[in-house]
């Protein structure tokens, strides 16, 4: 399965040709690219700095795909809340592998209701967690 995202001039394509494997590659304005691979199974374009620690502790390459979404609407939640220039739409195209064919697509605009209870379910579960700390104390 393959995810689509495009930002500001960047773009994740992903995709198939008859008889190979699936490929994904972010490609950047200046026209290079890289590619996901075992040793890089995840990547995550524009403002990485919010997302991409949210990625690296919770993503399993073992975990269902549609857990894999909902990490990468977490991530993604994460960004816009962090970052003024980046912000919804988001494009999420699903393709299976072998099927050559489209998936199924979506736009996650700001009045999806499924982003918007996973902003706010990680937004009360991450002040639980904080609150959870035992405290710190400056007299140690």
């Amino acid at each position: 399965m393959i995810v689509e995202a495009t930002f500001s001039a960047t773009m994740i394509l992903g995709g198939q040709i008859k008889g190979t494997s699936t490929r994904l590659l972010p490609i950047y304005r200046e026209g290079n690219f890289a590619e996901a691979s075992d040793d890089t199974p995840l990547f995550q374009i524009s403002a990485m700095q919010y997302g991409r620690p949210i990625l690296v502790r919770a993503c399993d390459l073992e975990m269902s795909f549609e857990d894999a979404v909902k990490l990468l609407m977490v991530s993604f939640d994460s960004t816009i809340k962090a970052n003024l220039s980046v912000n919804l739409p988001l494009d999420l195209h699903v393709y299976a592998a072998d099927s050559l064919k489209h998936g199924t697509m979506t736009r996650i605009e700001k009045n999806y209701p499924y982003f918007n209870l996973i902003s706010m379910v990680w937004g009360d579960a991450l002040k639980h967690a904080f609150n959870s700390l035992p405290p710190y104390s400056f007299t140690t």
